[in-house]
């Protein structure tokens, strides 16, 4: 924990050159003094944990990752807090946590009014959040004797931590590599297309990591008048929902490996399969007046329609929660098809949050056996992925996620309807916060923002932002008395 608050106080100073660059030296001062206090909480942690043991065994990983990503939350405030640009702590809190957890809500009003620095330092906690502050870590961790095994199983997303490399560190700094390339590579594209430079490093920050906060009120909507570069996000968006690793075989050359994926292909067909109902709900019953189809760069209505449902169908799926238009004024058939998509999540091994791809996969297959099952109940019918078996333990293990996964939702949902909130707001407001997607419905709809909630509510949805991200199971067995008894 005092590495992951090294690094957090790192990222604080490279967010204070921005703030001296772009603003006064009184902001750049503020983040200074952030990052000179969690780096000396850091070394802190680390003076007085220096007799370590030298191996970390699943219960300490779950531990250091909770307590990791709370640590980090805690310490992200102090630049909000220190500059003034949000005073409240509360508010602080709730706009670091949905920055590490890849949320993208925000309580802000008018983020253009803040400045440059802080708003880089938003979009840093995303970058930072999006493959992992433990995944990270690891590469780090084996120079201080501590093996980084568990902790990668505890954070990495998805049912299963698959390995391009033996040694786990070196698949860290793969994966690193690649999301960093993405990132400098979506910057170049941004800029070329007609971003400045600073929107467009923030804008690539917030795509990678599948995030969503922007640098304009109106968030990608500011750019409607620039198909382009909504285009360039979409494909971007698509690879952060997608399994890093199959970039990796992509990048290798291995192209095969990529389309043979079932994931992927599903991940694919979803996204192409509502992208096409949406469009169609669009040109037949929504004022797609949204748009800018009169601008001369617009080939006209239909581009028009493609492009904005393709963005928000990839951008709810990805998790991403960047707004192209509001799309719960479309239809209502198109509302209910995005309250649907909260739930889908992206690829496993993707930054993406939600329950992921495959695990509605396995559930699926899953069901359709026990129909065979009961007719044939002496036949042995396993569950396959990619032709290969799946263990019973990993499917009990994805029914259990995806039953306490809802169980989650419709208690995040009574806590908010129980703060005096509307229906659509409490369902929408907890889908939104435990899939990290971002924008939800109600009060809490694109054009709106999470400055609405009670200061308890706050709290409860920054709560379902961290279960959610990192996937309930490591934050819930926390709470359970036999976690914390003797071995």
């Amino acid at each position: 924990m005092g590495v992951l608050l090294l690094f957090n106080g790192g990222f604080m100073l490279i967010s204070a050159l921005v703030g001296y660059f772009y603003d006064d030296v009184s902001v750049a001062l503020g983040i200074i003094s952030s990052g000179l206090i969690t780096l000396f909480l850091g070394m802190l942690f680390m003076f007085f944990t220096r007799d370590h043991k030298k191996e970390i065994q699943k219960r300490e990983g779950y531990v250091v990752v909770t307590f990791g990503w709370i640590f980090m939350s805690l310490s992200g405030c102090l630049p909000y807090l220190i500059t003034g640009a949000i005073p409240s702590f509360t508010n602080a809190f709730f706009e670091t946590m949905s920055g590490y957890t890849t949320t993208g809500a925000s309580i802000l009003n008018d983020i253009e009014a803040i400045p440059k620095g802080i708003l880089f330092w938003r979009s840093t906690t995303h970058w930072i959040g999006g493959m992992g502050i433990i995944v990270l870590a690891i590469a780090i961790l084996p120079l201080l004797g501590i093996g980084g095994m568990q902790l990668f199983a505890a954070e990495a997303p998805g049912p299963n931590a698959d390995k391009l490399h033996p040694r786990i560190t070196d698949t860290a700094k793969r994966l690193w590599l690649i999301y960093f390339g993405y990132t400098v590579a979506e910057t170049i594209l941004l800029k070329i297309a007609g971003m400045s430079f600073f929107d467009a490093i923030n804008h690539a920050m917030s795509t990678l990591s599948t995030g969503g906060f922007s640098t304009k009120n109106a968030s990608v909507a500011y750019w409607n008048d620039n198909p382009a570069i909504q285009w360039i996000i979409i494909v971007f968006m698509f690879l952060a929902g997608t399994n890093f690793i199959l970039s990796y075989f992509a990048f290798k050359g291995k192209l095969r490996s990529v389309w043979k994926d079932e994931e992927f292909k599903l991940y694919t067909a979803f996204t192409v399969g509502f992208t096409i109902l949406v469009v169609l709900i669009i040109i037949l019953r929504a004022d797609v007046s949204v748009s800018s189809i009169d601008h001369p760069m617009v080939l006209g209505k239909y581009e028009s329609a493609i492009r904005h449902g393709l963005f928000q169908v990839i951008s709810v799926i990805t998790t991403t929660g960047f707004v192209s238009a509001d799309f719960t004024m479309w239809a209502p058939f198109a509302t209910v098809i995005f309250f649907g998509l909260m739930f889908l999540g992206g690829s496993a091994g993707s930054t993406s949050g939600g329950i992921k791809v495959v695990r509605h996969l396995m559930i699926v297959r899953n069901g359709v056996l026990e129909f065979k099952r009961t007719l044939h109940p002496n036949a042995i019918l396993p569950v396959r992925h990619n032709g290969k078996a799946v263990s019973k333990e990993i499917v009990f293990n994805i029914l259990g996620f995806f039953i306490l996964y809802l169980l989650a939702w419709i208690i995040g949902a009574c806590g908010l309807a129980a703060l005096g909130l509307d229906f659509a707001t409490a369902l929408g407001g907890s889908a939104s916060s435990l899939g990290n997607v971002g924008p939800a419905f109600g009060i809490l709809s694109p054009v709106n923002n999470f400055d609405a909630l009670p200061m308890v509510g706050k709290w409860w949805c920054a709560f379902l932002m961290m279960i959610g991200r990192l996937e309930l199971f490591t934050v819930l067995i926390l709470l359970t008395p036999f976690f914390w008894r003797n071995r």
